[in-house]
Parts: structure tokens; sequence; C-alpha cells
């Protein structure tokens, strides 16, 4: 995985594919691997050349323990598509990762083609501030959850009932979360101490990229009403909700998430199927 030095820290990214170029900003906690399972390939077949990284704070990025803001992860984003000679481009983002690409498209509306937003928020409603709140104290309580209690955990918050209700589905992906976990070191932790401050949703209105803004009907993380109320904020916003999906759309409905990512692009081609979980390997999920 090659490296640039970007605003001071060192980010690893990964350059796949040629054609017009899309970077793809992971959320939180996660890793820009989990785009190659399905995006990246989706992107590529279709012609493009697909940039991923790890955001600062996912090793082996640097993990910047004193703590950054969502400033630095959107100067960030905005360094490595500089520094790679690629704007304007398209940007996709997917829950942390979409907030980054919300801000990027108002400090920096020259870089940016065409927005994608998965999962998204634009304001911090109280049951989001209980959860960040819950996994600040977990994290600084030290206290180390077995494994299959994490997966178990990791499931119910972010799949569908559709497939928890699937056995041979939902077998395959606690597997997936025992043998893939989320990254515990400080630079996650400092990920935690980001939020979206009150405002932003008015601040949107200023927003002139096209936009498209995906909602995961099941998403109990950042339910699609949130979503919702970021396109309607940004001029001209285009609104899809995938239906069957959590908060792991991009990966329990990846057809349907890559069919109307192309469509928005202006492409619509004849997509590969769906990779197996198994192929996941090492990728993070976010």
């Amino acid at each position: 995985m090659p490296s640039a030095r970007i605003n001071g820290i060192r980010l690893h990214y990964e350059d796949t594919g040629e054609g017009e170029p899309v970077i793809l900003v992971m959320g939180q906690g996660a890793g820009g691997r989990a785009w190659h399972l399905h995006q990246v390939p989706a992107l590529v077949d279709a012609g493009y050349r697909a940039v991923t990284f790890h955001n600062r704070g996912i090793p082996p990025t640097d993990e910047c323990p004193d703590g950054f803001t969502v400033d630095d992860l959107v100067a960030d984003t905005a360094g490595l598509a500089e520094h790679l000679g690629l704007t304007p481009c398209r940007f996709v983002g997917v829950s942390l990762g979409a907030y980054v690409v919300q801000e990027l498209m108002l400090a920096r509306p020259g870089l940016v083609q065409q927005g994608v937003l998965m999962a998204t928020r634009g304001r911090t409603d109280v049951l989001r501030a209980a959860m960040t709140r819950a996994e600040r104290a977990l994290y600084d309580s030290g206290l180390e959850l077995p494994t299959p209690y994490i997966a178990w955990i990791r499931a119910l918050q972010n799949l569908s009932p559709a497939t928890l209700d699937d056995d041979p589905e939902i077998q395959d992906w606690l597997e997936l979360f025992e043998f893939s976990p989320q990254p515990q070191g400080p630079g996650a932790r400092a990920q935690l101490d980001l939020e979206v401050p009150a405002g932003r949703l008015d601040a949107y209105r200023a927003v002139d990229a096209p936009c498209l803004v995906i909602g995961f009907a099941d998403d109990v993380i950042l339910p699609p009403r949130l979503g919702r109320e970021v396109a309607d904020a940004i001029p001209g916003a285009v609104y899809q909700e995938i239906k069957g999906c959590g908060h792991y759309g991009y990966l329990e409905r990846p057809d349907e998430v890559n069919r109307v990512l192309l469509e928005f692009f202006g492409d619509r081609p004849s997509l590969p199927p769906s990779i197996g979980l198994s192929a996941l390997g090492d990728c993070d999920l976010g």
C-alpha cells in the first residue's frame, strides 16, 4: 500500500483502475479496504479510477493519538486528491466519511465534481449523542469484551432484520466480525471525539456540487431520516433509499448501492455479481 506525506502525517492509500477518478472516504473506525469488496470492482469495471485510503487515526495511516478534528480529515482528503492530481473529481463517503465529504464540499467546493453521501447526518440527536458517550465510556473503561459478544453486537447494530433472520447469511457475518475486529488503538479512540456540531444543516444550503444522498432503510446507527434532512438542505440533491439493509448497506446490498451510484455518475453498466463474504480477507468494515 503506497503512502504520501499529507498535512504532516503519513497517509496510506490505494489507487486502482484507469479513467475518471473517484475518491472513496470510509467511516469511523474502519480502513479504506472495505470499499474493495464491492464498490472498487464495480467502479473499475465501469471505467473509473478508484482511490481509497485509511483516514487519520486508522493504521497504517498515522494514528495521531493526541487527537484531531473533522477539519483535519477534510484537509487530508483534499490533500490526497491534490497530491495525486485528481481534482476536480467525484467523492463518495459513508457515515463519518460522508460527513467529511459534506464539509469538503463547503470548504473546497472547487475540488468536488459530484458528491455521494451514504448513511449520513447533518446534526447530532439525543440517541446519537448517547451512543457516542457510551462508546467513549466503554473504551476509556479499559474493559475488553469477549470477541463473540462484540460480533453479536456489531450484527445487531449494523445489519438489517432480513440478514439477521437468515441463518446461513448471519453465520457468515458473525464469523467475519470475529475474524475482523474493529481497530481499538488511540487513533480509533480519537475518532470517537468527532461529532456533528449544531447548525450544519443550514450550512449545507451553500453546497453547489451535484449531490446524491443514499439512506439505508434499516439503519439504526444513522437512520435514513437523518440523511433525508441533509438531502433536503443541499440544493438540488437527489435522495435514494435502499431497502433491506442496515448501516453496512454498501456491503449488505452492494449491487443496488452500486447501481444507484453509477446511475448518478451517468453510467448504466452491466455490473459484475457480488463477491461472497469469504473474499473479505483483511478488509476492515465501516
